[in-house]
């Protein structure tokens, strides 16, 4: 009792500010576990929605300007960057300025996808509308799923906050197990790839050997 006594002190205090860094810069993890916390009375849902929403907006809008203003060097300077900007492209070639909402929703381009936006020719009040709608959805959706996954919890349980840190560390295990299912179905969507270029490799070798 102590323990969450001291857990709910920290929350009021520093919570929402966590939740705005967190969702800033990527997210889904913390938004869901606010989610959690406010089902559990740490935080409160509005609060949270909107914190993640601010969060998010005001990330998506600075990338964007930095990749408006920046872009080019950002693909010179770091690799990380450019090696998924064809990807990026092809998204973008596929989606639209649509692709601005769904970004949120594909790991891995949540930073990349603005930034080239940023370096294309889309209109910045194109870009914020669409940020717009989209952050809001992102918030709720996942907010709201860590609420739900409390209140879901509460059906099979008499007493949640007995089983609290028991539930924090499920909700931990399942977004982890989503990610390593998702970084191992990329890894194989991009085999062909990575088998293409060692067969390219290792002709190019072959080549070099003769001469």
């Amino acid at each position: 009792m102590h323990v969450q006594h001291l857990l709910g002190e920290y929350l009021q205090v520093h919570g929402y500010w966590l939740l705005f860094v967190g969702t800033f810069l990527e997210g889904e993890a913390i938004l869901i576990m606010a989610g959690f916390l406010a089902f559990e009375g740490y935080l409160n849902i509005g609060g949270v929605i909107l914190t993640a929403f601010a969060g998010s907006f005001l990330g998506d809008q600075f990338y964007f300007y930095l990749g408006h203003f920046k872009g080019r060097k950002l693909l010179r300077r770091f690799h990380a960057v450019a090696r998924k900007f064809r990807e990026a492209l092809r998204l973008i070639e596929k989606y639209g300025a649509f692709v601005e909402f769904i970004s949120r929703y594909t790991y891995g381009f949540r930073i990349v996808l603005p930034i080239i936006l940023g370096i294309t020719s889309l209109p910045a009040r194109t870009f914020l509308w669409i940020n717009l709608a989209s952050a809001l959805s992102w918030a709720a959706v996942f907010a709201l799923g860590g609420y739900l996954f409390g209140k879901s919890a509460s059906l099979f349980l008499d007493d949640v906050s007995k089983y609290e840190y028991h539930l924090m560390l499920a909700l931990v295990g399942f977004i982890m197990t989503a990610w390593v299912v998702h970084l191992y179905h990329m890894w194989h969507l991009k085999r062909p790839a990575r088998e293409r270029l060692a067969r390219i490799r290792a002709l190019s070798g072959a080549r070099n050997g003769e001469k």
